[in-house]
């Protein structure tokens, strides 16, 4: 931050002209004053202590008297024991709002040729169910590091790994063909992930019959599993895929196809797409020759089933199988195989996976194997752990079919959108296209703020009422305020007020309005963190305290009516360049604004 620069500069010529030693600029650390005291930054004086040979307290008044007397910045200070809190003058907020307050690009870098690469991975579905509210979060976060990752200059490919096939699938399929008598999404009227889906579910059903059937004949359950008919079936149609028999390709081929257009129709309603989609049908043979090189080069395992295993005890885990006996590949077959060909296509600098932390283990051991494999890059390779989501009501799981499904989410939170806009009467004025349209970008960005303003590394529970409520801590919250300021500056053009920085800089402001120059002067520093540590969080709340600050304001000081003509322009310049930061802000979590609300 440049004001963090300029103090910094500052102190180490007070200290030398103070003590005549020129301090290391690490001793100097400056930090956000808290809330409960008067100041703007904070300058911690204790490892200034072995210079100064004074009191905490001591050394802290030289330095505030100093900057006080020498640099016009400071305006005034206060000692609270170790810490000096520094009093920023009007001034410097009222030039850099002069200065920033049109500028589009204010706290975003542009990528160049010589910006680094990240591949970012997200969404990953199974072709054998639809998307549900594991995916949302899962889509929502990888869209928007992309968005952050871009907004700091980097070069970003968006990614997928679409699981196409292996044994979840055959359940599908089998399930199909046995009970499905040529039902299609034409027939049934279902979206195709959705009809998939539900042969998933029939497959679990009667998979849970039979074993019981077993058990009570007198088999042990985990007998049973493995002897009932169904599995034995689908384990047969895995085998026969994987050696491109016709009729089961012919199959697989048609039923992914019902897959992949319900699945475009979601990615559309909730604004993500990809740049390069991968499929695990077409990795997973260039992993298997991998792993059958490593073995012939005694880096890799085979047991006496002729399974493949990787030995990774000296890393202190333990061994990992990549091959199973029968030959068929695991999920690391694929992951190593998609990895290689997204290197080659690409040669990224950075590889991150978003991924839920069930899969921790797993992209450990990946990036292990990979090294030991000879690719250097393996160490690239990063794993966006993110905590799961769940209901009020408790944990999903698909194959009992008691998921929360996606597009129902998604239909349900436009629909209490609509429900409570017309309700609290928000949307008076616009025609019926403009209302759902509207209604549209309220519900979505209900579930995409209440998701996205959770640190991602958390658990938490999504509560679609609770998630639209106009005035809590909400993305309705923060799109209404953007509504307001749209309405201000209509208001100000009917009223023939145009916008200038030709405001004067000694003119007194109130607290409000320097708390919102202060936070918009915080926001390429939060753009930089949200971006070192991949979470979206800190882009939503600060466009919620950014929201909540402007309301204030808003609420306590006239605008278009305030007669001093350079309070006006400051309140006009401070609207605006507001407006710009929750519009942006907004956009980096993949959330439309709407002008008018």
């Amino acid at each position: 931050m440049k004001l963090n620069s300029e103090i910094t500069d500052s102190i180490i010529h007070c200290i030398h002209d103070l003590y005549k030693v020129k301090p290391e600029e690490r001793l100097i650390q400056i930090q956000k004053t808290r809330k409960d005291f008067e100041g703007d930054i904070t300058i911690v004086v204790f490892p200034l202590l072995g210079i100064s040979k004074k009191t905490p307290e001591g050394t802290a008044a030289d330095i505030g008297g100093y900057l006080k007397t020498n640099n016009g910045l400071v305006k005034d200070y206060n000692v609270i024991k170790g810490f000096l809190n520094l009093i920023i003058s009007d001034a410097y907020y009222l030039d850099f709002l002069k200065t920033e307050f049109g500028d589009e690009d204010f706290g975003t870098v542009h990528s160049d040729k010589n910006s680094l690469l990240y591949m970012v991975e997200f969404s990953s579905p199974n072709t054998n169910k639809p998307l549900h509210l594991g995916h949302i979060r899962n889509n929502l976060l990888g869209w928007s590091i992309c968005k952050i990752l871009e907004a700091n200059g980097k070069k970003v490919v968006k990614t997928n790994i679409v699981n196409d096939r292996g044994i979840h699938i055959c359940k599908s399929m089998l399930a199909w063909k046995k009970w499905g008598n040529g039902e299609t999404p034409e027939s049934s009227g279902k979206k195709g992930d959705h009809l998939v889906g539900d042969y998933y579910v029939k497959f679990d059903q009667e998979y849970k019959r039979q074993i019981n059937d077993l058990v009570r004949k007198g088999n042990s359950e985990e007998e049973a599993a493995g002897k009932a008919p169904l599995i034995m079936e689908a384990q047969e149609m895995l085998r026969k895929w994987e050696a491109r028999d016709n009729e089961v390709l012919e199959l697989w081929e048609k039923m992914n196809t019902w897959v992949y257009q319900g699945f475009d129709a979601t990615y559309e309603m909730l604004g993500v797409h990809f740049d390069k989609i991968y499929y695990e049908s077409d990795t997973y043979s260039v992993g298997r020759n991998t792993i059958l090189h490593g073995l012939d080069n005694n880096i890799l395992v085979q047991k006496q089933d002729h399974s493949v295993w990787a030995d990774l005890t000296k890393e202190g885990l333990d061994e990992k199988i990549l091959l199973r006996a029968d030959g068929t590949s695991v999920y690391m077959t694929q992951d190593i195989g998609t990895a290689q060909l997204r290197q080659e296509d690409y040669e990224f600098d950075k590889m991150i996976y978003v991924v839920g932390n069930e899969q921790n283990y797993h992209f450990k051991v990946l990036s292990i194997i990979l090294d030991k494999l000879g690719f250097a890059w393996a160490k690239d390779l990063y794993h966006l752990s993110y905590g799961m989501v769940e209901l009020p009501e408790g944990k999903m799981k698909s194959r009992e079919g008691t998921v929360v499904d996606a597009d129902d989410l998604i239909g349900e939170m436009i629909a209490t959108a609509r429900s409570m806009a017309d309700e609290l009467g928000k949307l008076e004025g616009l025609n019926k296209e403009e209302k759902e349209n509207t209604y549209r970008i309220i519900g979505l960005g209900a579930l995409k703020y209440y998701i996205l303003k959770v640190d991602p590394v958390k658990n938490m529970t999504f509560n679609p009422q609770e998630s639209i409520d106009f005035n809590g801590h909400t993305g309705p919250f923060v799109q209404y305020t953007y509504a307001r300021i749209c309405s201000v500056l209509r208001k100000a053009d009917e009223a023939g007020i145009a916008l200038s920085d030709e405001f004067s800089l000694t003119i007194p402001v109130s607290s409000k309005e320097k708390s919102l120059m202060k936070l918009a002067h915080e926001f390429p520093e939060i753009i930089q963190e949200a971006a070192c540590n991949y979470n979206p969080a800190l882009i939503a709340n600060f466009a919620y305290e950014l929201a909540k600050e402007y309301n204030q304001f808003y609420h306590d000081y006239p605008i278009l009516k305030e007669e001093n003509s350079d309070l006006r322009l400051i309140r006009l310049s401070l609207s605006v360049f507001t407006g710009n930061l929750i519009k942006k802000s907004m956009k980096l979590l993949g959330i439309e604004v709407p002008e008018r609300m």
